[in-house]
């Protein structure tokens, strides 16, 4: 069938059961996007066959990283290499001090980056990798203990590890079973695995994982509410006995445009906006001014616990087409306030 955004190309006829069939492909005609989803279907075939076979070593292995008490330190080379970088930073992000080494700079002064709490991450398809097995001994002569990720369980990286995770797949995605492509997939997502379980067991919150990303459009996304809340006197609030004149000197003075009303014991109680208090007039005339704050006050207003997200107020506040959120601590006393332009000063609008 005709593309007809590039009549030179034909539309994809790739039927899902069939990615496998006649690989790598005989057909010069056959559609680009017909050869990336053999691509996308074989990695994500391999995918399927790792998680089948993962059993006590991945547990094993989270073990040791939980009982890890110094960093964990990721080698290998080439695209392992690569890789490697990638899952180092992975732990990093997700509560697990990790760092990237290269083998061969170990060898050559890097091994004094290594302690003995440390625990080593050695990754290598074939699990003879030269580079890599030079280090062996000497990682183990400083009584490191090492997680193996391989494609080969009988491998000497295999054999010189506490434990060894099976990345192994039956092919890689190149049509001539030689670009690392759906192994290096395989290694990544088993230490992706490894990282997310790792970080649930540790018991990793969002706010953590804020912390450790103040830049970008991460960290704005994950600031908390209480990062850029208002507080003490900066929120303005009213008994509910209080006068019209004090709720409108209050309102005056703090110059948001309202006031938390509140009883004799702090509780939340309603609130009073400038549009409160021109209704109150038109409603009872100078007789308003004779009006206390409970009486002019709207009740239930919109709040938000300091521990939320503040793109969570973001969405409270466009949801109701308002410009504030009263903060509530856990005895749903008011704390503070959040203001739109709090959250444009934060980054998050």
């Amino acid at each position: 069938m005709v593309n007809p955004q590039d009549p030179n190309l034909t539309q994809s006829t790739f039927a899902p059961e069939t990615y496998l069939a006649d690989y790598p492909p005989s057909s010069a005609r056959e559609s680009l996007l017909d050869q990336a989803k053999r691509v996308l279907y074989l990695e994500a075939e391999a995918l399927r066959g790792v998680a089948d076979r993962l059993g006590p070593s991945f547990e094993s292995a989270i073990e040791l990283l939980l009982s890890c008490q110094g960093k964990v330190v990721v080698t290998g080379i080439g695209k392992s290499g690569h890789i490697g970088n990638k899952i180092a930073a992975t732990l990093a992000s997700t509560g697990t001090p990790a760092f990237f080494v290269h083998p061969a700079e170990l060898r050559h002064g890097d091994f004094g980056m290594l302690e003995e709490r440390d625990l080593v991450i050695a990754l290598s398809y074939s699990g003879e990798t030269v580079e890599i097995k030079h280090v062996l001994d000497p990682i183990k002569r400083l009584g490191l203990k090492v997680i193996a990720l391989t494609g080969a369980p009988q491998s000497t990286l295999a054999k010189h590890s506490e434990v060894v995770i099976d990345v192994g797949v039956d092919r890689e995605a190149c049509p001539f079973n030689l670009a690392p492509t759906t192994s290096t997939t395989a290694t990544l997502a088993m230490a992706d695995a490894l990282a997310i379980v790792l970080m649930t067991r540790k018991g990793f919150r969002a706010e953590d994982f804020a912390r450790r990303h103040p830049g970008g459009s991460l960290g704005q996304q994950l600031v908390s509410v209480r990062d850029v809340m208002r507080v003490g006197l900066q929120m303005p609030q009213v008994l509910q006995a209080a006068t019209y004149g004090e709720v409108l000197a209050e309102i005056d003075a703090k110059r948001l445009g309202f006031a938390v009303v509140i009883d004799e014991n702090q509780q939340l109680k309603g609130i009073i906006t400038d549009g409160d208090l021109r209704r109150s007039l038109v409603k009872w005339g100078h007789d308003a001014f004779e009006k206390i704050a409970s009486q002019i006050s709207t009740a239930n207003p919109k709040t938000i616990r300091s521990d939320a997200l503040a793109v969570e107020a973001l969405k409270l506040m466009e949801k109701h087409a308002i410009s504030d959120l009263i903060i509530l601590d856990e005895e749903s006393r008011p704390e503070g306030l959040i203001h739109l332009k709090d959250l444009l000063r934060a980054g998050v609008i």
